[in-house]
């Protein structure tokens, strides 16, 4: 009977391994994405997911290492026609114009427009819209120009990112999404290995040491040679019909399509390009644009009846009236640019083509993909499952003795 519990004991520490090796795992990738907010009282008793937590410097190093090389900012902008804009949206600025030009006038040359006939209305109306592809196309012009005034990709990218950090999980979740199962099923396999040589030392000397030792152990070298698969060799290598290589890298071509698409419909979309160039740090700039090209067309549309005009508006009035018509269309400008979206989605390409050149990437740029974001806690990752595996060696000890 001696021989039977002492057998048994035996056989359930490479067993308890491998459960140690599957669970440490399981706790160190649930760790790096969950919670996503901090749970605890901080700024030490608590966990916030490694991801979330440090959001902000892991999307500053998606901006640098791929989407800063890859995708050019000037070579997007160079990707919108003019004319194609203007009848994207012509329709609706239409509608926008003719309700600006009743709001301006109505509060800087009350007087003249309501004496103004409908036919003289109409008039104006139809000289302002006859006009808005020739002003639609020196601003898209001038946009191109200065981009990189306007638009921070950076900011973009970060931005979003920031205040939604279940889309950064989203993204390393799905772009990873057989490497992080794998980094669990691996524990258990792994652990169990681990566990063998445990066993044979166990059967010749009792130290009460030595299962929370083997659990330190098995929680550390799982989790990191679960890491390493991942990633390494970085090159494939042959050993007659089978390639070794990363598992991350071997899938190049996956990976970077569904991280292509991701980037196009979450992050580089013309919502968000709208959003951040009319809230951004280069929305001064743009209203700067937007008052050149505005003014000058006033000046235009007025300069016909310009004594009459200046008769009936006044000077304070008229200038007045071209500041109120730039702040107009400038606080109006989601309303009609929203309808250039499918144009512009369409137009930009940003997924196939941030596709293509991340599948071109050599076998180490592409490494930089999702790896060096969060590389630096790794070592947080395989420590925590160190401590995890000697808490669990430890406990076992208690049920063995």
């Amino acid at each position: 009977m001696e021989w039977n519990i002492h057998t048994l004991t035996l056989l359930t520490i490479p067993l308890i391994s491998a459960i140690v090796g599957w669970g440490t795992n399981y706790l160190a990738v649930k760790m790096m994405f969950f919670p996503i907010e901090f749970v605890g009282i901080k700024p030490i008793f608590g966990w916030q997911g490694l991801i979330p937590a440090k959001r902000r410097q892991m999307a500053e190093i998606e901006v640098e290492l791929v989407l800063g090389k890859l995708l050019s900012v000037e070579e997007l902008a160079r990707r919108l026609d003019a004319g194609a804009l203007t009848q994207a949206i012509q329709r609706r600025l239409k509608q926008v114009i003719r309700k600006i030009v009743n709001d301006v006038m109505q509060e800087s040359a009350p007087q003249l427009w309501a004496s103004m006939p409908v036919q003289g209305k109409n008039l104006v109306y139809r000289r302002i819209e006859n006009d808005i592809p020739n002003v639609v196309h020196k601003m898209v012009d001038d946009f191109q120009h200065n981009v990189n005034e306007i638009l921070d990709i950076k900011e973009l990218v970060v931005e979003q990112l920031v205040n939604s950090p279940e889309l950064i999980n989203e993204i390393f979740l799905t772009a990873g999404a057989r490497e992080f199962p794998f980094i669990v099923r691996s524990g258990f396999y792994f652990g169990f290995l681990f566990g063998l040589p445990t066993m044979i030392l166990w059967h010749y000397f009792q130290a009460w040491w030595l299962l929370p030792l083997g659990g330190l152990i098995v929680g550390y070298a799982t989790n990191w040679i679960a890491i390493k698969i991942i990633f390494e060799p970085k090159n494939p290598h042959k050993f007659g019909p089978v390639t070794i290589q990363g598992m991350f890298l071997k899938r190049q071509g996956e990976v970077s399509r569904v991280y292509s698409e991701i980037i196009e419909q979450k992050l580089i979309n013309p919502r968000n390009i709208t959003h951040v160039i009319l809230h951004g740090s280069g929305s001064a700039q743009l209203l700067e644009l937007i008052e050149l090209h505005v003014n000058d067309a006033i000046e235009r549309y007025v300069a016909v009846a310009q004594p009459y005009f200046a008769l009936g508006v006044g000077s304070d009035n008229y200038y007045r009236m071209k500041s109120l018509a730039v702040k107009q269309i400038f606080d109006n400008s989601e309303k009609y640019l929203l309808y250039a979206y499918d144009y512009a989605n369409e137009a930009l390409n940003v997924g196939a083509d941030l596709c293509a050149r991340m599948q071109a990437l050599s076998s180490e740029e592409f490494e930089g993909v999702l790896r060096p974001a969060y590389q630096q806690d790794e070592w947080k990752l395989i420590v925590t499952g160190a401590m995890l595996g000697l808490l669990a060696g430890i406990a076992q000890l208690y049920l063995i003795w």
